[in-house]
């Protein structure tokens, strides 16, 4: 960027803000929108130059600069005086109407451009307007090909296509690729019929043959060939209808067929592909409603072999119907990397003068459509070589090079101070003290003694975040505390009533302090916001936990509900949740163990101002005069033998059994339909329970059910207390910055002989039902993942592996990628919440359909429960297999995955077999 004389910011500046604004939700391109901006500063007493996308500032009054650069989705301001960026930052809410908006990112873009670390440009199809798309496209030179992905529906409706029809129609000189959805929409948009396939194919796996076009140059072809795609959709173009300027170029060669025995050989961690920049026009829409009755029974596709391409005889314009970037699919790096060199050759035989143009202008202000990654993706290249920080740079871009020269890295240096300031006031600085306790776990009677006898006497106001499973490395560590110190806090948010109706989710936060101090505050911008800025303001050493083995160093713990789903792209709730949307301690003290050690830590928090080291030698007393004999009496106090075991005894269902199978239904409709892949039905049953010793329940259930993720949570206030079994882990941030995803789909109960036991294990590995289940989820969270971590970082180092548990066998995949540096703990948990494996697939649009379905909130129920440490770290599961008791009442919710192979009453029975180990830990205690 060539800053003009006299605005050279970088040695005085002190603070960067980043005030993301999509200017496509404003319906206006960079240029228009910088011609009215200065306009209007104009009024101001400011005196500037422009250049691209980029302005420059000067008070006339007092000299003070500015630097205001504005992206797509971005608009970065800085420079060289507080006083004046506050003021330019006021002028740019005041008139411009600039506030906070989450940037859109999707996994298939991610594949295309993740040779060049350089994410594209990804709108939704309703974005942009005609005009708006044509300026950047025939004006600004701004992209080299355009991608149009899949989504649900039909491209016969216009709320599912959007602006994609017009693209292929009008776009005949910029190469398309359309993907299943965009694929069908190039057939129809030319006159050929879309019908209803023979059956709905999702998540699963065929053949495919091909005709040795440039699109399949150097993928194999038939039968037998190891040319296995993924395939997601129950609408398909009737290769008979085909018109004339339609050529087929690709057909399935066999039936469906399971994952498990075909290995995947093309890993997405490993591949090269190289795309120049893309726009990608994803017709996914905020969509609301049940628009079932827009699809029109097409009939019957009348060929047995399914067309699974297409290409346009004069455009450079393709389509598959089958999902490349689907972890499954072989050689999908391959596609991709052919449509590359498609779009340049095209470029190279017909534009070849003006591609250079193209190229210079788009390098200069549209290479990265966020001014996050292209601080992101600079740092990265000076990292590389620090001592070279005085000559000019080159970065290697295909055919281009791009010199950089000491301005320009001075200019990024100063940007990089935007995540060491951060814009709120207040910052807490906390110190850390802990001690270790080698091999004393075991020696006090384990994780239950300990909680028992340290916080168990009452038990109000406590969490034990319990890894009672550890077999396999499955877990290793076990958190557990109550009512603390001075910085201890409870939280407890409610959605407002009108926030049904709006997607920023705003609530009521209750706060209660270590004194009993209490207010009630309104968030506008919703609880994740909150947690976002407080988590943000922590200042902390990081040599102070160097020797912990761990991430929990003390922050907030507690759950956030299902609702919460408002705060992350879902346009509302149908039902309202009885319990609090979100609760947390924040806990100051805590006692952590390690499983795999047997060791034992206290750990304390605290202000830098204050030391604090009472509660430390006071639990340390209690922790060393522990003994394992206790052990006899808490098993007396807690645990009661079963005297009564009938299946769901004294509970009421939400649902009988006739209207779960009707549900059940209505999902395989939607699902034939094209409105969804996969649905995750769920209900709740519930039973009115006398004051028992809840924490008892827990214990037993723990006992009964051992699990991974499982947790304790009492909210006293709330008559509030959570009994959790989970096997499934959300997400994990580590300190390393890892994300970590471990979706089960798939269940089978155990046998009652090992024998039998085997047998089911074995079918549940080979069932195509399960593998697809597993597989669209895991599809789902990879593009979950996409949004917020490194181009090319995530992979699934675990696909469909089974584990076992005390009653159940389930099918678990691992998904892991690197957290960009430009997103924070919270916003990685608003990319991928609610987890993908209680929602289904395409998440927003499977939400809706199964709010219409669903008869009662799931209030804690399908949220996750965990902890948030003040390091930016957490661990966070699913609620599943989870006693709640609220007010009086147990509530169990279960539910499972509908997809086209699933039998109603078979799923029935499955949703049934999920509550059995909370129903009769109940029952146990009656």
């Amino acid at each position: 960027m060539e800053i003009p004389p006299g605005f050279d910011t970088s040695t005085n500046t002190n603070k960067v803000y980043k005030l993301k604004k999509s200017l496509y939700a404003l319906k206006q391109s960079p240029r228009a929108w910088l011609d009215r901006f200065t306009k209007v500063v104009r009024k101001f007493g400011y005196i500037h130059c422009q250049t691209y996308h980029t302005i420059f500032l000067k008070q006339s009054s007092s000299g003070k600069k500015a630097i205001l650069i504005v992206y797509v989705d971005d608009i970065v301001l800085t420079g060289d005086h507080d006083e004046e960026i506050k003021r330019l930052k006021s002028l740019l809410a005041k008139e411009f109407e600039i506030k906070d908006l989450g940037n859109l990112k999707y996994f298939l873009g991610m594949e295309v451009a993740q040779s060049k670390k350089v994410p594209p440009v990804v709108i939704q199809n309703d974005d942009w307007t005609w005009e708006e798309l044509c300026y950047y496209l025939y004006k600004e030179n701004a992209f080299d090909n355009i991608v149009i992905s899949p989504g649900p529906g039909s491209p016969a409706c216009p709320e599912d296509i959007g602006i994609c029809l017009q693209i292929l129609l009008k776009c005949r000189d910029i190469p398309v690729l359309g993907v299943c959805l965009g694929h069908q929409a190039l057939g129809y948009v030319h006159g050929a019929q879309i019908v209803h396939a023979s059956e709905p194919v999702h998540g699963r796996l065929s053949e495919v043959e091909h005709n040795g076009c440039q699109l399949f140059h150097g993928i194999p072809s038939g039968r037998n060939s190891g040319f296995k795609v993924v395939r997601y959709h129950s609408l398909v173009i009737d290769s008979e209808s085909l018109p004339e300027v339609l050529i087929p170029i690709a057909w399935t060669s066999t039936g469906t067929l399971p994952f498990i025995g075909s290995k995947v050989s093309d890993k997405y961690n490993s591949r090269e592909i190289q795309i120049d920049q893309s726009i990608f026009v994803d017709p996914v829409l905020p969509e609301v409603g049940d628009r079932s009755s827009n699809i029109i029974d097409y009939g019957k596709t009348r060929n047995a072999k399914v067309l699974m391409g297409v290409k346009h005889s004069t455009r450079p314009h393709y389509g598959v119907q089958f999902h490349p970037e689907s972890v499954a699919t072989c050689h999908g790096s391959q596609i991709f990397k052919n449509f590359r060199e498609i779009t340049d050759d095209y470029w190279l035989r017909f534009r070849s003068s003006y591609k250079k143009e193209k190229r210079a202008n788009s390098d200069a202000h549209m290479q990265v459509s966020s001014a996050s990654r292209l601080y992101r993706d600079f740092n990265r290249s000076i990292s590389s070589d620090n001592n070279a920080a005085d000559r000019p740079r080159k970065e290697n871009h295909g055919d281009k090079d791009l010199a950089h020269n000491n301005t320009d890295i001075k200019c990024m240096d100063m940007f990089n101070m935007v995540n060491a300031h951060h814009a709120s006031t207040g910052f807490k600085c906390l110190k850390l003290k802990w001690r270790k306790f080698s091999h004393l776990a075991g020696q006090v009677g384990g994780a239950k003694s300990i909680f028992c006898q340290l916080f168990g006497h009452e038990a109000e106001n406590t969490f034990w975040l319990d890894s009672s499973s550890t077999e396999m490395g499955r877990a290793r560590f076990s958190f557990m505390g109550g009512k603390g110190g001075s910085l201890w806090k409870q939280l407890k948010f409610r959605l407002s009533d009108q926030s049904d109706g709006c997607s920023n989710g705003g609530g009521y936060l209750s706060l209660e302090d270590s004194e009993g101090s209490a207010k009630t505050i309104f968030l506008e911008g919703g609880f994740l916001d909150y947690l976002n800025k407080e988590l943000q303001s922590y200042r902390y050493d990081k040599d102070e936990y160097e020797g912990l083995p761990f991430d929990f160093h003390g922050g907030y713990v507690g759950y956030i509900g299902y609702d919460l789903k408002v705060e992350c792209g879902v346009t509302s709730n149908r039902h309202k949740s009885k319990t609090p949307d979100a609760c947390f301690f924040f806990a100051d003290n805590l006692v952590a163990i390690d499983h795999k050690n047997d060791d034992v830590y206290l750990l304390a928090i605290h202000e830098e101002s204050s030391s604090m080291t009472q509660w430390l030698d006071g639990t340390e007393e209690k922790l060393l005069s522990l003994t394992g004999s206790v052990m006899i009496d808490l098993e007396r106090q807690y645990f009661r033998p079963s005297t009564f075991s009938s299946r769901n005894a004294g509970f009421t269902a939400e649902k009988s059994r006739e209207h779960y199978i009707r549900d059940v239904k209505k999902c395989l409709n939607y699902i034939r339909d094209g409105e969804s892949y996969e649905l995750c039905l769920t209900t709740q049953i519930r039973k009115p329970i006398e004051a028992l010793n809840y924490l008892g329940i827990y214990l037993h259930l723990r006992e009964r059910n051992p699990a991974p993720y499982a947790a304790w949570l009492n909210f006293s206030k709330e008559d509030l207390c959570i009994c959790c079994s989970s096997p499934e882990r959300f997400l994990q941030l580590d300190r390393n910055d890892m994300l970590e995803a471990k979706p089960i789909k798939g269940t089978v109960a155990r046998g009652a002989t090992e024998e039998e036991d085997e047998q089911l294990k074995l079918k549940l590995q080979l069932s195509e039902k399960d593998q697809a289940e597993n597989l669209m989820i895991v599809d789902l969270l990879r593009n979950d993942l996409g949004r917020v971590c490194d181009p090319g970082s995530v992979h699934v180092p675990h696909l469909m592996d089974i584990q076992s548990y005390a009653t159940v066998h389930t099918m678990v995949s691992t998904i892991r990628g690197k957290k960009r540096s430009d997103v924070s703990a919270v916003d990685c948990v608003k990319a991928a919440f609610p987890g993908g494996s209680m929602t289904g697939a395409p998440k927003l649009r499977s939400m809706e359909l199964l709010d219409s379905l669903e008869s009662c909130s799931r209030g804690i129920y399908s949220g996750c429960i965990g902890f948030f440490s003040y390091n930016q770290t957490f661990d966070l599961n699913i609620v599943i297999r989870t006693v709640v008791i609220h007010e009086g009442e147990a509530s169990i919710g279960a539910g499972g995955a509908i997809v086209a192979l699933s039998n109603p009453e078979d799923e029935y029975e499955e949703m049934i077999l999920k509550t059995k180990a909370p129903v009769n830990t109940v029952i146990d205690f009656e």
